[in-house]
């Protein structure tokens, strides 16, 4: 059995309030809207039968609702992808045993309220959240009851990448060319985000806390020199703040958290990458998933490729099936009442 854990749909009812809400968004917005296989389960399941003893665990498409709406409607929006994704879990549970809840994080009292919601009353196994939220830091102090709440649950909360195009590469100019926001800025999204949170001391307070980052972490694995000795001098570099002070209070060294992260596989077919990753994030926190429908043949290029490299890598089939499946089951508490 292969479990994705990271993959993505939009439950028909909650696509069509967003083409609503936010019709000529742009971006992933127009990578979204152009996906049949997001919307129609027809075609995904006949896309989903190619790979045998598979299923998902899916999470609502990029972009994210909290730069789609205000946080007026956002609540609203969150709460329809997650009633009908846990009615697509009820209606197909060998295809979905388990979904990730949508948060309006711009909207920081109603993202607790609907997390609960998401996971008391429609058992969602996870939330997914972005590397940003509207623009602010994770780290933020109005997020904290989020990680609080998660590592209560003892659930995973899955860090997906955000960043569009006006997001500039250079100063002087007012928007990001050649899709460079997208190819290098959604794995330094998610690397800042990491970091954020590491020196933002969460795991300190919650040492169990699961967090699986999408695309395998980011920047973090090729980076481990960096952030291994490069980061042992934190402050060194710095005249302006006391890094070096907050360097000392750490109980362990940046390297060591980062190490506490989870990845996924989700490298569109990149077999040294995912050696990479693997070597870095070690075999128990490495989760197989494809980021489908998001490539070129609307959603079966990505899941091919990368089981293609899970099987091709040298470990044995016992840390394969790990990373197939019993990493899921453990994390997502699969089976469990």
């Amino acid at each position: 059995m292969k479990i994705d854990i990271f993959n993505h749909v939009y439950p028909r009812g909650s696509f069509d309030k967003l083409m609503e809400v936010a019709p000529g968004y742009a971006d992933m917005g127009k990578r979204s809207r152009n996906i049949p296989s997001l919307v129609d389960m027809d075609l995904r399941f006949r896309m989903m039968d190619e790979f045998g003893e598979y299923c998902q665990i899916p999470s609502i498409a990029s972009p994210p609702i909290e730069v789609m709406a205000g946080p007026d409607k956002t609540p609203m929006l969150a709460e329809m992808a997650n009633d009908g994704m846990a009615e697509m879990v009820a209606a197909y549970p060998a295809r979905f045993p388990a979904f990730a809840a949508a948060l309006p994080m711009n909207n920081p009292e109603h993202a607790v309220r609907e997390l609960h919601r998401a996971v008391k009353d429609l058992g969602a196994r996870a939330i997914q959240i972005y590397s940003n939220a509207a623009g602010e830091p994770l780290d933020s102090p109005e997020f904290e009851p989020i990680f609080e709440a998660m590592a209560g649950y003892d659930l995973p909360i899955l860090l997906h990448p955000a960043r569009g195009a006006k997001f500039s590469d250079y100063k002087g100019e007012d928007k990001s060319k050649y899709e460079i926001w997208w190819t290098f800025g959604w794995p330094y999204e998610t690397s800042v985000a990491m970091a954020r949170l590491v020196f933002g001391g969460i795991f300190d307070r919650y040492p169990r806390i699961k967090i699986v980052t999408h695309h395998m972490g980011g920047m973090i694995p090729y980076f481990e020199g960096r952030v291994g000795h490069g980061w042992d001098q934190l402050g060194k570099r710095t005249s302006d703040e006391d890094y070096e002070s907050l360097l000392r209070s750490m109980k362990k060294r940046p390297f060591d958290y980062f190490k506490m992260f989870y990845a996924d596989t989700a490298l569109f077919g990149a077999y040294s990458a995912t050696k990479c990753g693997l070597d870095f994030f070690g075999v128990n926190n490495v989760l197989f998933a494809s980021d489908s429908p998001f490539d070129p043949e609307g959603g079966t290029l990505y899941t091919r490729e990368t089981i293609a490299v899970i099987d091709r890598l040298d470990i044995s089939k016992e840390e394969r099936d790990q990373i197939y499946r019993g990493n899921a089951e453990r994390l997502f508490k699969l089976g469990a009442s």
